[in-house]
């Protein structure tokens, strides 16, 4: 008595939700014959999407450039096949099943071989940051697909009205096609260049489409299980309109030919595909979880890093880095950490007008301990100063000839550190990369090690890091010297203004400090800012915009007027715009 009240109040509660959503018998009907309209194998039109769409995902993907891959993801050719996928398991359908998995089996082999043979053409493997973007997936896509899933599975159901609205962002949230052209660029890659790198590309764009397909699968079929989709007269209305489609009527004659039939009339009991879908979610989250870890780890390094960076060059710049009249004295060019044997190594590179003392150092040391919340010797410092022209050790000749005395250890390091930046300066990087800055390091039992600091929107491929490595290495005269790239993107800030204003909004400030902070961590970057204003504005309040974010840079971050390229405006909007530039 207990369980068939149960059921009631459950039927009741599909009843109630399936009115809300104005989704009564006829809908049912409709939406029902939609789904299996759309996984037929016969429309032209479904395969010129699918291939087209994969033409346009891949060179979006090879070209970096998300509004292109968006374009992609918008035709959505997949997403009838997955949704009747979720239909099919939701009223146990096994034809509609069978129609639905040979649709998408057809179409991702269609989608990964054009994008292999993409690939292939192509003259360069660059991975660009679209490309490894999918190759790592994690938890998190897996609640974008579940959610994406759900509201796919909803506006669907609904009267066109709502569909109109929530089908394109459901398209771009779980972005089906670019996955699966992953998958192609990887094989292409392995094939052609790298076998490893190629296949392990490949892996992980197949693991976010698998990753996609299952949770959207789940959802739509949740959706489907509670709008009470196969209720008699839809099924009726179903069976009668397969009577008459040919492609129903041959995957029956087909299914008529298997021994146990009989038994897949019905996909199993409703528990059974539960059980089935959610034990296949749970396997994909396992190797979701590990990325997720690693994720989380990097941020948390990474952030860990940053407040270790921020609170040495605040200090710096506090208590060390002026005079006592107010004059500047140096500032911080490099900065680095690193924990090694239970020490945190701080290496820290000022050019300086004074050079500091031991006492100096020994005091930034101990204050810096204070910050960090460490014991002073958990913490191990390396003060590179370079000195300015300025610099106060510079001492007159004396007229009496006396025997030039060897060079110290510290004479030895500036030169070679200008050597090394009279080298760099004519190392020709590639186009879409410019040199910001480099860092070096030694010891006794390993080789000498630079690192090449660069400003780019992708990383450099290997095959021009491998030409880099032996032009760097002949110039040092050091074929085993270490070198390692690191890129840093380019920053683009816009900063908006009310009109006939040049205050900076406070909603704008944190963007300005990331910019501040950036440029004042790497001395060698400069700011390109462009300013505009509209036609109604009275005077020269673009002028006005640039001079004050400019002076806000500066008091607090040190950014020196000499390190700013002002070009004239062209947009006629209340806006600044802020872009991080070389000066090599």
């Amino acid at each position: 008595m207990q369980g068939l009240k149960i059921l009631l109040t459950i039927a009741q509660l599909r009843d109630w939700f399936a009115n809300n959503l104005g989704v009564n018998t006829a809908r049912k009907e409709q939406v029902y014959l939609d789904i299996a309209h759309s996984v037929t194998l016969t429309d032209t039109s479904y395969w010129i999407q699918v291939l087209f769409s994969a033409g346009i995902a891949t060179l979006g993907l090879v070209l970096n450039s998300p509004a292109v891959i968006i374009g992609a993801m918008l035709i959505s050719p997949l997403m009838g096949s997955i949704l009747a996928n979720g239909l099919a398991l939701a009223t146990g359908d096994v034809i509609l099943a069978l129609r639905a998995i040979l649709n998408l089996f057809l179409s991702c082999g269609l989608a990964i071989a054009f994008a292999v043979l993409l690939s292939l053409i192509l003259p360069f493997k660059d991975m660009t940051s679209e490309i490894l973007a999918r190759t790592q997936p994690n938890l998190l896509d897996l609640l974008i697909a579940l959610f994406s899933g759900a509201v796919g599975a909803v506006a669907i159901c609904k009267e066109p009205k709502g569909v109109a609205t929530s089908i394109p962002g459901v398209s771009i949230a779980v972005a089906l096609m670019p996955p699966l052209c992953v998958v192609g660029y990887g094989i292409g890659t392995a094939v052609s260049l790298s076998p490893g790198t190629g296949l392990a590309v490949a892996r992980g764009g197949g693991l976010l489409f698998f990753t996609n397909f299952v949770a959207i699968t789940f959802m739509a079929m949740l959706v489907f299980l509670a709008l009470h989709m196969d209720i008699d007269p839809v099924r009726e209305r179903v069976w009668a309109w397969r009577e008459g489609d040919r492609e129903s009527t041959w995957v029956r004659s087909l299914l008529a030919q298997v021994p146990v039939s009989g038994r897949l009339k019905r996909i199993g009991s409703l528990p059974s595909r539960l059980l089935l879908i959610g034990m296949t979610i749970a396997l994909i989250a396992i190797p979701l979880n590990q990325s997720f870890n690693q994720l989380r780890s990097e941020i948390s390094d990474k952030q860990q890093e940053n407040r270790l960076r921020n609170t040495a060059t605040e200090l710096w710049q506090k208590n060390f880095a002026n005079f006592a009249d107010g004059r500047t004295r140096s500032y911080i060019s490099q900065l680095s950490f690193k924990e090694q044997d239970r020490q945190l190594v701080a290496q820290l590179q000022v050019v300086t007008s004074k050079v500091y003392a031991a006492d100096e150092r020994e005091q930034y040391k101990q204050q810096l301990a204070i910050k960090l919340l460490r014991p002073s010797d958990s913490i191990a410092l390396t003060l590179i100063q370079i000195p300015t022209a300025s610099s106060d050790l510079l001492r007159r000749i004396p007229e009496e000839i006396k025997p030039t005395p060897p060079p110290t250890l510290a004479q030895l390091q500036a030169s070679l550190l200008r050597d090394i930046g009279s080298m760099l300066d004519s190392l020709l990087l590639p186009l879409s990369a410019q040199l910001v800055s480099y860092e070096t390091g030694s010891s006794p039992d390993e080789p000498f090690k630079i690192q090449i600091i660069y400003l780019s929107q992708r990383d450099i491929d290997r095959d021009g890091q491998a030409i880099l490595v032996q032009d760097i290495r002949r110039q040092l005269n050091d074929s085993t010297a270490q070198v390692n790239f690191k890129r840093i993107a380019p920053l683009a800030v816009t900063v908006t203004f009310e009109l006939n204003q040049s205050d900076i909004p406070p909603t704008q400030i944190q963007a300005l400090d990331q910019l501040g902070q950036l440029v004042q961590n790497y001395p060698k970057l400069k700011i390109e800012i462009v300013a505009g204003q509209t036609s109604a504005e009275i005077g020269t309040p673009a002028q006005a915009r640039s001079l004050t974010i400019r002076r806000y840079l500066q008091t607090k971050w040190q950014v020196q007027p000499d390190r700013y390229v002002v070009k004239p405006g062209i947009e006629p909007k209340p806006i600044v715009q802020l872009k991080t530039s070389s000066s090599r």
